[in-house]
Parts: structure tokens; C-alpha cells; sequence
């Protein structure tokens, strides 16, 4: 799926081209957080797009940071998506309890966690509450400022810097080594069934309600395959019986590989990255599968420890 970045055409407002530029410089930025919050790169689409609307109907000459003003709208948009889809409703209103002052360095679960810590904690974030997840986005992914980040979740700095402590408590509670494994596992036996065509075991590993998005670029790569009798893959599909239908008899070029820190899958195409599978569980169960084509995009994951599923591990 093509991104869709603002471009300043035709007659326009003074200064919207200036606007846009300005939009474009933080882009990738603002994917990068709404992804970590909405754990879905089409969702974090629309929510860049949703914040660049509304930076248009702003009184942009009045924003003294743009930056900090374009990253709590995207936050504040992330949220209330969240909310909107979380079966497990937080407090809304409730205010947190401040933490007691200790007047020396800053407490040890206030540092932000770091290098493998964090991509394995990022495996959980849909463990997290709303704003826990954010004030744990911005602060140990992104190295915001506690005092930067509470107005954005419209709490104290104190509060705001519990609920990131409160995330990482959460996390810590969770065998994160183990679910990596068990996902790498629910990776190696989609791929077998796919590869072998086994629609039986392939219903076996997806969700009932299993949701597929592809885009434009990996669709036009699999049309000469579908031109030679392969299962068609659409730009998305919905529901078990469908996506197995579209993934039986395919894969035979797909490895597992880490993908931001999660296991996923890519395919090869003369040694190269030509696509990335990025597969969402749930209980076990492959409940969404992104295909990411786009060159922009694959070059924006970080993608390693490419391995064959049937290899020894």
C-alpha cells in the first residue's frame, strides 16, 4: 500500500506548501509511533493521515512546536482507537496516585528499558493498557521526557512517569523469551502449511477471524503466479476459510525472520527481501497478517536473523 504523503499541489492556502514540508519531515516518525501503539502499519497509515488533516484545519501559525504538537495529536488519535477496540476498558477517569518522592536519583523503573529489552517488551504492548502503552512508547522507545509526555496523556509528570513503571511491571510478568518462542512456532507452522498446502493445518493455526492486507506492490508481484494457477491474494481477505485458501500451496520461497523484534516471515527473491510477513497472535492464533512490498516500508523494519523454518533451531 502505497503511502499516502501530503503533497502541496494546485492553489492553495499561503504557507500549505510550508506546512506540508514540515508534515513530511516527521513523518516517518510519527508511523513509527502510531505502528508501536497500534501494532498495525495500515492503522498507523490512517492515524498519520487523520493527523495531517487535522494539521491542516489547525491554526498552524499559532503552534509554537510542531513536533510536539504533531506528537500528541497521534498519540491522542492512537489512544482513542485503542479504546475504541479494547475488550478490556481502563479507568478513564480515574486520576493515578502519585508516587512517593524519594529526593534522590530517579527511581530504577523509571529509566527506559533498552536494546533487546525493548523489542521484547514491544512482542506484549497489546497486554497494556492505553496510556500505559503510551507513556511507554514515548519514553522507551522514543526517549521522550516524562515532563514532555504528561501533557499528552493529561497527567502529571509523577503519574506519567507510574504508568510507564506500571507497564514495565506488566511486562516483567510476562515470559516475553517464551512467547517469542511460541510465536516463532505459530510462524514455522503457518509456513509449513502453506508451503505443503495443507488447508486443514492452516485452519488449525489462523483465527476464525483472521484479517489479510497486502499491498499494491506485493499484489502486482503475484500475478504472474496467479496467471500460472497460484491462489489468488487480494488486497485484504477476511475470515479463516479464505486466507487459507490464498496461502495454501504458498511459501515455498518464505523464511522466519525477525521483524522489529517479533518473529515474522519475509520472502526471498534472489537473496533478497522482496516481502515481509508480519503476523499478529492472539491465544495462539494468527488473528492478522500484513504483506509489506513497498521498498520505502521494507527499508523503514528492521529485519534480521533470517532463518528457514525446517532448519534446526
Amino acid at each position: 500500500m502505497a503511502e499516502r504523503t501530503p503533497v502541496a499541489t494546485g492553489a492553495q492556502p499561503a504557507g500549505t506548501g510550508v506546512l506540508a514540508e514540515r508534515f513530511a519531515a516527521q513523518r516517518r516518525r510519527l508511523h513509527a509511533i502510531a505502528t508501536r501503539m497500534l501494532g498495525s502499519h495500515w492503522d498507523a497509515d490512517d492515524a498519520v493521515q487523520e493527523t495531517w488533516i487535522r494539521l491542516q484545519r489547525s491554526d498552524a501559525d499559532s503552534i509554537e512546536n510542531v513536533e510536539a504538537w504533531l506528537t500528541t495529536v497521534i498519540s491522542r488519535i492512537c489512544v482513542d482507537q485503542l479504546r475504541r477496540t479494547a475488550t478490556r476498558q481502563e479507568d478513564l477517569g480515574a486520576e493515578l496516585p502519585e508516587p512517593e518522592q524519594t529526593g534522590g536519583a530517579e527511581h530504577p523503573e523509571a529509566a527506559a528499558l533498552t536494546g533487546d529489552a525493548v523489542n521484547m517488551a514491544l512482542l506484549v504492548l497489546e497486554e497494556l493498557p492505553p496510556l500505559e502503552r503510551l507513556a511507554f512508547v514515548l519514553h522507551d522507545v522514543f526517549g521522550l521526557p516524562f515532563d514532555d509526555i504528561a501533557p499528552i496523556v493529561q497527567r502529571s509528570s509523577p503519574a506519567t512517569r507510574q504508568l510507564a513503571s506500571r507497564a514495565r511491571k506488566r511486562v516483567a510478568r510476562i515470559d516475553v523469551h517464551g512467547e517469542r518462542r511460541r510465536r516463532s512456532d505459530a510462524v514455522d507452522a503457518f509456513l509449513r502449511a502453506s508451503r505443503d498446502g495443507d488447508f486443514r493445518r492452516l485452519l488449525q493455526v489462523l483465527d476464525p477471524e483472521i484479517r489479510v492486507r497486502a499491498d499494491s506492490e506485493v499484489i502486482a508481484a503475484s500475478a504472474p503466479f496467479v496467471a500460472a494457477g497460484a491462489p489468488v491474494l487480494a488486497p485484504s481477505l477476511r475470515g479463516a476459510d479464505a486466507v487459507a485458501r490464498a496461502f495454501a500451496g504458498r511459501a515455498s520461497l518464505a523464511r522466519r525472520a525477525l521483524i522489529d523484534g517479533a518473529p515474522g516471515a519475509v520472502y526471498l527473491s534472489e537473496g533478497t527481501v522482496a516481502a515481509a510477513y508480519l503476523l499478529h497472535l492472539q491465544e495462539g492464533r494468527i488473528v492478522q497478517i500484513e504483506v509489506i512490498g513497498n521498498a520505502e516500508r521494507l527499508d523503514a523494519l528492521d529485519i534480521t536473523a533470517v532463518q528457514d523454518p525446517d532448519a534446526a533451531r
